[in-house]
């Protein structure tokens, strides 16, 4: 299965600067100012487990029978390049795209584009990990060089362990290394030490010599996967995002089944992923997803959200993810639910929006 949240920091300090220049979206001003009412709309995605369930919605009907309630029109589609789904939503290109809310964060809101996290679809609760050669826990890290994608959730993963751990990433070298090449650098004797994600890390862990010292289910909801709508379209299309939360919840209660429809749903996605049906239900048991809208919305008011989006805006912004013009940490305002926020409140560009998701809760779609 290929592999998301891959994200390169210089491409959105690049994006930023780009959309400033050209004014489509500098801070301060929201992207889509001029958003208007209108029926059609495009939402990217990329295979990722816990994305599989859109394109299976579209392929099932399910897109269609939600955006026919609301008379609109929704297109789905897929962007080969995780990356490049999400910069192509924050130039404005896509209505909506599903992504990290690190990636969410770090490219659109930096990039000026004023953005709502509609729906919360997962966090990895053991799909990302470090793992060592000749090591018995994380602490054996200490000065080793570690292979991973610099400044993805594999390095925002790896600084959390090592604080866990009392150490910091000035323990260790980080060594930049593309995702579709770790487990070949893992195969050689001189690499004893990678982050990564699934599928990736699964077939490292079950190298002859490996353990796996430390995965994201020691840091619950940090790796968040989204939903993620531009805030004026959506202001300006309420159904929008009444559809999309009608398609995803029904597509949540079909797959989640264990007879024979959820089996055949869970199958489909599988092979658009292109994986096995065995190999995808393997995935799935360490992906949380908020199959119930009562969960999605309950957490979103939660103030454990604010505290983990917290720790995602200090570390992206100690690597210069803001983009060079961010002179703190408070530069890009975030809004929660009951009038929480982080940052300045004057340019909130990233909003968790719980409206939808407790519309599904409570049976008002």
């Amino acid at each position: 299965m290929a592999a998301r949240r891959w994200f390169s920091g210089a491409a959105a300090v690049a994006l930023s600067l780009a959309l400033t220049a050209c004014g489509s979206g500098p801070a301060g001003s929201g992207g889509d100012a001029a958003a208007a009412a209108k029926k059609d709309f495009t939402i990217g995605w990329s295979i990722y487990t816990g994305w599989m369930p859109w394109p299976y919605a579209q392929q099932a009907g399910i897109v269609k029978k939600w955006a026919d309630k609301y008379g609109i029109n929704i297109r789905l589609v897929q962007v080969n390049d995780y990356v490049e789904s999400v910069n192509q939503y924050a130039a404005g290109k896509l209505d909506g795209v599903v992504s990290t809310t690190m990636d969410a964060l770090t490219i659109p809101a930096a990039g000026g584009r004023d953005t709502t996290v509609l729906l919360i679809g997962d966090y990895s609760d053991g799909n990302d990990g470090v793992v060592l050669k000749n090591a018995r826990s994380l602490a054996d890290i200490k000065g080793r060089s570690v292979k991973l994608v610099e400044l993805s959730v594999s390095h925002f993963l790896l600084a959390r362990g090592l604080e866990q751990s009392g150490m910091t990433l000035s323990d260790v070298k980080t060594v930049n290394t593309g995702d579709a090449d770790i487990v070949g650098a893992f195969a050689s004797p001189s690499v004893d030490a990678v982050a990564t994600w699934n599928p990736q890390l699964a077939t490292i862990r079950a190298t002859k010599g490996a353990t796996e010292v430390f995965d994201s289910s020691k840091i619950p909801n940090e790796i968040l996967d989204t939903l993620n709508v531009s805030t004026d379209t959506l202001r300006a299309n309420p159904n929008l995002g009444k559809a999309l939360a009608g398609i995803w919840y029904e597509t949540m209660a079909i797959m989640t089944r264990d007879d024979a429809a959820g089996r055949a749903a869970r199958a489909a996605m599988a092979k658009a992923a292109g994986t096995t049906p065995q190999s995808f239900d393997d995935q799935l048991k360490t992906t949380h997803l908020y199959a119930r809208a009562q969960d999605a919305a309950a957490y979103a008011a939660n103030p454990d959200l604010v505290t983990v989006t917290d720790r995602v805006r200090q570390f992206s912004f100690a690597h210069g993810l803001f983009g060079p013009s961010a002179k703190s940490v408070d530069a890009i305002g975030i809004s929660f639910a009951g009038g929480k926020s982080l940052g300045d409140p004057k340019n909130v560009k990233l909003r968790f929006d719980p409206s939808y998701m407790k519309m599904a809760a409570d049976g008002k779609l």
